[in-house]
């Protein structure tokens, strides 16, 4: 993780104070003085200012539809923090629309986050999919082979489950509406949608607004070694 972007989910300063810090020479990686652009890892010691220390919390969180998937909202609109315990530093870890449910982790891991949602680990998603109009062979082929939604071809998705109106879809990108802009490319468009796996964890049994601790095993299978 980039140094700044650690001082400033653990400590008052911002990014660009952070910076500033820096690049005055207030900062040291375990001992030594930090640069800017500096990375640092989950065993380095950050010292210079004082960080805040809190328990670490990873959570599985089942999204209801209708809620924003932010800490915050401008518009006063519902969002998923108003259904969540009231925890220091935690955050959504990626986000799905407001009209999607399922499958969410929540957390205040720098490190765990950024393992999940930064594009170089390709973290698999699961979906469960109901659509409009009769999916072909032909609309199968292109979503495993990638289409193009916005100027960029997706990278390939894997199909499964595929019934008369619905599938599963699973992907490792994390574009915006994503899979209802593919879908809508094929002229299908999603009737229904709904996460049912992140890596290795499924939703399971969790009901819609509920959420439970991720095991020490779930949590060690999806941080980086």
């Amino acid at each position: 993780m980039r140094l700044n972007k650690y001082i400033a989910e653990n400590s008052q300063y911002s990014r660009r104070k952070a910076d500033e810090l820096i690049k005055w020479g207030k900062i040291f990686i375990n001992g030594k003085k930090a640069e800017l652009g500096s990375q640092v890892g989950e065993d380095d010691k950050v010292s210079g200012i004082p960080l805040k220390t809190f328990e670490k919390t990873y959570l599985a969180f089942n999204k209801p539809a209708g809620y924003i998937s932010t800490r915050k909202d401008e518009l006063g609109r519902k969002t998923i923090m108003d259904l969540l315990p009231k925890i220091p530093n935690l955050k959504p870890v990626g986000r799905l629309d407001k009209d999607t449910e399922g499958l969410m982790f929540i957390s205040n891991d720098g490190y765990f986050i950024n393992h999940l949602t930064h594009p170089k680990y390709e973290c698999e998603k699961e979906y469960y999919v109901e659509y409009e109009g009769f999916f072909t062979e032909q609309d199968k082929r292109k979503l495993e082979r990638g289409i193009v939604i916005e100027g960029r071809i997706t990278a390939p998705a894997k199909i499964s489950n595929q019934k008369e109106s619905s599938l599963n879809i699973i992907i490792h990108e994390g574009r915006k509406r994503q899979i209802r802009n593919m879908f809508a490319t094929l002229s299908h468009p999603v009737k229904y949608l709904k996460r049912v796996r992140i890596g290795s964890i499924k939703l399971g049994s969790l009901k819609k607004g509920e959420h439970r601790k991720l095991t020490k095993s779930e949590i060690n299978a999806h941080k980086p070694t």
